[in-house]
């Protein structure tokens, strides 16, 4: 039996039971859920993911929930080589993460986010490709090698708990776990995208994060807006005036030139090549009838704008009522929390410095301006591929979809990525995964495209075998 059809069997017979329980648990990421260690949804995840992977049929596992004070655990998976391995020390990382977003409103009639619905090849519910499939697809790759008599080298599989939180407890467990971990010469991270369905996509670049809670406060209370309209500044005016300073109205542009950096020219050759594939900007959005995106018409400078630039999103908002509950008051202050996507070499310090500085220097009408830090991480660019990786992407892909690799850098992040790219200098980075064309991860109506999953499982099979064979 082949790699295609042992995944197959693994997918429908033991994984999608599995991840179908997984979706079910609401299990919040600590920054939407600081009790999570009370609430119990983590521990049952964990206990699930953890359980389902100590029953694989793999000679010499070991399964191990490690756990630090006052931090979420992380699941270690340890798989010892099998076949003939060129460097019998060697090991690759293969990465996932178990906890999710929020669940979001907006989800359609018989959906919703712990509510696991099976759609001809769509799994919906809330963390399923976002990341919840990746221990089992990890495992399956390796169980698809085993069974295909080919080779693969020592192989650890870390699933962290704080992903979307910005990996805050990621970097102890690593340090913890160092001497086990040693000197991967391969990474394999499974939280990534797809521009399409029909190939194996390598990610890249990814942009960084930057957020900031920014508050404008004009009063202590609210007045009447007869009384005081005309004479009191109003706190959403001011703040208008504050964001004019770090952003183009007109076109998005940002103005700080913290948050932006010189694009490499093979970068830029790469999403030319690319964008000209997947046509123009907004084509995998679900955009309401007539808007035209930023960039229509010319699909590269979209690429370019969603990757290597930055970009400013408005995510949340304190001190406005609902408008049905909304009186005529000119209300005391106006909050707006902004996320920031950076470029994925720029210096998320120095650009949270630039922001700050921007919105309380000289503040207009002498309002009281609060700036919060809430959150930054560094982007991530991949080192060149070695030959033997160009060559085995392009061998997995023509395996799993009879299409060759491409490569597409990410505008989302994944904030451990920078500090694993620093920790192992020398490694090769495989950064991929099944967040396609309207899979809409963080949004409602997430779903897993089943045979897609299915198919990365048997690609990252193959790079496993190529691997141990370079």
């Amino acid at each position: 039996m082949g790699i295609a059809d042992t995944v197959g069997q693994l997918w429908e017979g033991d994984i999608l039971p599995a991840l179908t329980d997984y979706i079910a648990i609401p299990n919040l990421s600590p920054a939407f859920e600081p009790g999570w260690a009370a609430a119990g949804h983590m521990a049952e995840a964990v206990e699930l993911v953890r359980a389902w992977c100590a029953a694989r049929p793999i000679e010499g596992l070991t399964v191990e929930v490690h756990e630090l004070d006052g931090r979420t655990p992380v699941i270690v998976v340890d798989v010892p080589a099998s076949g003939a391995v060129r460097a019998t020390d060697d090991t690759v990382l293969l990465y996932g993460h178990l906890d999710k977003q929020p669940p979001m409103s907006g989800w359609l009639d018989g959906l919703g986010p712990w509510t696991p619905v099976r759609r001809e090849e769509r799994l919906y519910g809330r963390g399923g490709a976002d990341d919840g499939y990746a221990a089992f697809a990890s495992l399956a790759a390796i169980e698809a090698v085993r069974a295909e008599g080919a080779s693969h080298a020592r192989s650890v599989l870390l699933i962290e708990a704080s992903e979307e939180s910005g990996s805050p407890d990621l970097p102890a467990h690593v340090e913890a776990l160092a001497a086990r971990l040693g000197s991967p010469s391969l990474v394999v991270c499974l939280d990534s995208g797809c521009a399409t369905f029909d190939r194996l996509w390598a990610t890249t670049s990814l942009r960084g994060l930057a957020g900031v809670t920014v508050t404008v406060r004009v009063l202590t209370e609210g007045v009447h807006s007869g009384a005081a309209g005309g004479l009191v500044p109003s706190s959403f005016r001011l703040l208008r005036q504050l964001l004019d300073r770090i952003e183009d109205a007109t076109t998005g542009q940002l103005l700080l030139p913290e948050l932006h950096v010189d694009i490499p020219p093979d970068r830029v050759a790469e999403l030319t090549a690319t964008a000209t594939e997947l046509g123009g900007p907004g084509a995998r959005f679900p955009l309401v009838p007539g808007l035209v995106p930023s960039h229509a018409g010319d699909p590269a400078a979209g690429l370019l704008a969603r990757t290597w630039q930055p970009a400013l999103a408005y995510i949340g908002a304190d001190g406005l009522p609902p408008t049905g509950q909304a009186g005529n008051v000119l209300r005391p202050s106006t909050t707006l929390g902004l996320s920031f996507r950076l470029p994925p070499t720029a210096d998320p310090d120095a650009a949270i410095d630039a922001i700050e500085r921007a919105l309380t220097i000289d503040p207009p009408s002498g309002a009281e301006v609060t700036v919060e830090h809430d959150h930054s991480a560094a982007g991530w660019a991949a080192p060149a591929f070695a030959p033997w990786l160009t060559r085995a992407l392009d061998e997995a892909s023509q395996a799993a979809w009879g299409q060759s690799a491409r490569t597409i850098g990410e505008g989302g992040s994944i904030p451990f990525m920078g500090m694993l790219g620093e920790r192992f200098p020398t490694a090769q980075f495989v950064v991929t995964g099944v967040l396609g064309p309207g899979t809409n991860a963080h949004g409602p109506n997430e779903y897993l495209h089943v045979p897609y999953a299915t198919a990365l499982t048997g690609a990252v099979a193959h790079l496993l075998a190529a691997h141990a064979r370079r």
